[in-house]
């Protein structure tokens, strides 16, 4: 009996010293991004581990290889809840699949931002991102004045169920309906975020449309699939395409001419915030529910005013490890 209560005791010992052992004095905040590749999520990254240094505390980068693995999303920020993170900042794969573990963690005290795509619960302290149907507006106004408000278009579309591109789109659409009824979209497809998925579709949809006069992208993966498709097919002139993000292969394209204009979003700034709010409730302070960060539409005449350049230089080495 004396020995068995012994062995009891020496097991809670070695188990409260391993815990202590593993215990940070500095506050902890789980940053979980839809996808860890595209320099999208490199810049908020950057705009996250800038917060963390400006407040002292550490921030825990972890997020699936591709933005369709919501399950595995699932489970990081699972894990992230059993470590007992002080604070979750989360971009949500897919609006619904992610609001159990959303709603957890705040049932267990931990403040949760979300950012740049929204999910189906208000259970989380802010909301930080574009505003993205008022971006997917401003796409659909600056090509209706490329095409001189009159044509047909196709539009490859990023990911079935992603808040923040089924919103631009959402934008893009009804803006074109309401505003510019001669512009009309003919065809459009998915590319579930892959940019070879979004070089197959916009090839289809050049091949089916061959009197085609303009595109529209959603997101950065798309993107690069339809510029090289009318740079491989040689349509730079014929088809007019009006895209999202801002990465240095889209640079390139853009300032040759493949791509007329871009819109741009800021995802240091994004990042910051969404951290920033956190910290925010973590003090017993409350956030705004809804914070809005700008979107431009870049061209090849404003690409050197100051505005744009904040936006577009920043250099990332400066804020990552």
């Amino acid at each position: 009996m004396r020995k068995t209560f012994l062995l009891t005791l020496l097991a809670s010992v070695l188990m409260t010293a391993a815990v202590s052992c593993n215990r940070s004095d500095m506050v902890r905040i789980g940053v979980v991004p839809k996808a860890v590749a595209h320099e999208f999520w490199i810049a908020v990254r950057a705009g996250t581990d800038e917060a963390a240094k400006e407040a002292g505390v550490a921030v825990e980068w972890q997020g699936p290889s591709a933005e369709t693995e919501f399950s595995r999303q699932i489970e990081i920020v699972e894990a992230m809840i059993n470590s007992r993170v002080d604070g979750l900042v989360l971009a949500p794969t897919e609006a619904t699949a992610l609001v159990s573990v959303v709603e957890r963690a705040t049932r267990e005290g931990i403040p949760v931002t979300i950012f740049d795509s929204g999910i189906n619960t208000d259970e989380y302290v802010s909301f930080v991102s574009s505003n993205n149907y008022e971006a997917g507006v401003q796409a659909a106004d600056k090509l209706a004045e490329i095409l001189g408000r009159s044509g047909k278009i196709a539009v490859v579309k990023n990911v079935p169920g992603s808040s923040s591109t089924m919103e631009r789109e959402r934008g893009f659409e009804e803006a074109l309906a309401k505003k510019y009824p001669r512009v009309e979209i003919v065809d459009f497809k998915y590319c579930q975020s892959d940019r070879a998925l979004a070089l197959a579709a916009a090839e289809n949809m050049l091949t089916a449309h061959p009197d085609l006069d303009g595109m529209f992208t959603s997101a950065e993966p798309a993107t690069v699939g339809a510029s090289t498709a009318l740079r491989n097919r040689e349509l730079v002139d014929q088809v007019k395409l009006v895209g999202f993000d801002w990465t240095d292969t889209l640079e390139g394209d853009f300032r040759e001419g493949v791509i007329s204009a871009l819109v741009v979003q800021d995802p240091f700034e994004i990042g910051r915030r969404a951290v920033q709010t956190v910290l925010t409730a973590l003090r017993g302070e409350t956030p705004p529910k809804r914070i809005d960060t700008k979107t431009h539409v870049v061209t090849l005449d404003n690409i050197n005013s100051p505005e744009i350049e904040a936006v577009l230089r920043i250099n990332l080495d400066d804020y990552l490890p």
